[in-house]
């Protein structure tokens, strides 16, 4: 009977614990939304303010004094409201006019912080860019510190020019949102190292700070292991590091070398691909992916050893400073490529 009376015990709580955690969980969907609702309604007041203070301008020719005199009198109007400033008042009149006429993105900024919106406003140059980071910034769940980093990183540019055979290497319906998730060069410059180092100290210096690569790789990713062991028919081989895509849903073998690019490296990657796939890869999860990192690459090179490649490779080399190569500006894609590729972030 005591028995009987301690299972049902353990049963109860049990299902206690099951409730508990289905209100928690409503309960941060609520606020979840209602934050979104609130920022909504913000981005929406700020946008209607710009609107009218470019109206009025336009209609009779108002200088510079309407926006001090604007903000001074809503300050002393709502004097617990943040955001009435002299600056804030020009940087929504900045804000529609800037996407005031633009059907595309519009709609989207309304679904990221008014700080997140400011930093794309005042840091990009041009529509593409603020397309790719207003995107990127919701679907990936930016913080705005993450934000400024990925902008100062120059990720947008390095991502358009990244060097992969993911066309021909990945289906379809994840072939555009894996080479947005590959950058053509990866900025390290959190890392304590010197410009000379060895391979085994910089895989030791990424997995000490893994928190900040993972944030340059992408912020999407989830770390799988350095040094991950395969065995095959008795013999061992070891992966640098290996990462999991939360979205790609598939295995990301990383292999670090602190020289030049060779063709050879792009054999080895296949090699671990294909062991990955067989003896690690879940059977609802996609293809694993291969990124080959060097200090150096001939891009003609990388294009002949990924040519006939059948494994999703892409190469890229890292820097432990930021700098985009003037040569490499050239390479990005026509306005009209770059529209059509970030329609799938």
């Amino acid at each position: 009977m005591n028995e009987n009376k301690s299972l049902t015990r353990i049963s109860v709580n049990k299902d206690y614990r099951v409730l508990l955690q289905e209100i928690k969980q409503r309960v941060y969907r609520s606020q979840y939304e209602a934050l979104k609702a609130v920022n909504k309604e913000l981005i929406s007041l700020y946008w209607d303010i710009g609107k009218m203070v470019v109206g009025r301008q336009e209609k009779y020719g108002w200088g510079k004094a309407v926006v001090e005199n604007l903000a001074r009198d809503l300050q002393q109007e709502f004097p617990g409201i943040l955001g009435f400033s002299k600056d804030n008042i020009w940087r929504m009149r900045k804000f529609y006019l800037c996407y005031g006429q633009n059907q595309k993105l519009a709609p989207l900024v309304q679904e990221i912080s008014w700080a997140k919106n400011i930093v794309i406003l005042e840091s990009c140059q041009n529509d593409l860019e603020r397309e790719f980071y207003i995107r990127m910034t919701r679907k990936l769940g930016w913080s705005k510190n993450v934000l400024i980093h990925q902008i100062d990183n120059k990720t947008y540019q390095k991502t358009l020019i990244n060097q992969t055979n993911f066309d021909k290497a990945l289906p379809i319906k994840i072939r555009n949102q894996a080479k947005l998730a590959v950058k053509d060069e990866y900025t390290f410059d959190f890392l304590e190292l010197g410009e000379e180092h060895s391979e085994l100290e910089l895989e030791r210096a990424m997995i000490q700070k893994v928190n900040r690569f993972l944030v340059e790789m992408g912020g999407i990713f989830t770390f799988m292991g350095n040094q991950f062991r395969l065995e095959i028919n008795g013999k061992e081989f070891f992966i640098d590091i290996l990462l999991y895509h939360r979205r790609l849903k598939c295995l990301v073998a990383i292999e670090l070398k602190i020289g030049e690019f060779k063709p050879e490296y792009a054999g080895k990657m296949q090699f671990y691909l294909s062991a990955l796939d067989d003896l690690v890869k879940m059977r609802n999860e996609n293809p694993s992916i291969g990124i080959i990192l060097c200090r150096d690459k001939d891009r003609t090179i990388v294009e002949y050893a990924l040519r006939d490649s059948r494994k999703p490779i892409g190469v890229a080399t890292y820097r432990i400073m930021t700098k985009l190569p003037m040569g490499l500006r050239k390479e990005l894609p026509s306005p009209k490529q770059v529209s059509r590729l970030l329609e799938e972030i």
